[in-house]
């Protein structure tokens, strides 16, 4: 019996190195012109859907079960999922408004 003398979690390493690479939008290589647009969608994007999704569970921890009628894990799993769709589409309205500043200061930082 040979004993490899390879390390065991190197394809563990180069596939978890892959999952944590920063999206191409956040890349300081990719085109200037493009570049600031897409790095604000993204920004928008990320910053705002986390705060909604956040802010959301919050409110729907705050009302409680009803006493009757209540769907039990699927009506908890419909509105987790309806609180993310809702997240999603309040970050695409008013993203802009909400991380301009942070943005900024994200911006500075990259350059």
């Amino acid at each position: 019996m040979e004993i490899s003398s390879t390390n065991p979690f190197a394809q563990f390493n180069q596939q978890a190195a892959a999952n944590t690479a920063l999206p191409s939008e956040l890349n300081n290589e990719s085109a200037a012109g493009n570049d600031t647009d897409a790095t604000r969608e993204a920004f928008d994007k990320f910053v705002g859907g986390t705060f909604y999704r956040q802010m959301l569970s919050e409110m729907q921890k705050s009302v409680g079960k009803p006493a009757f009628m209540h769907g039990g894990k699927a009506e908890e799993m419909f509105r987790s999922e309806l609180n993310s769709h809702l997240a999603d589409k309040m970050a695409e309205s008013s993203g802009k408004q909400l991380t301009g500043s942070m943005f900024e200061l994200f911006n500075l930082q990259r350059n």
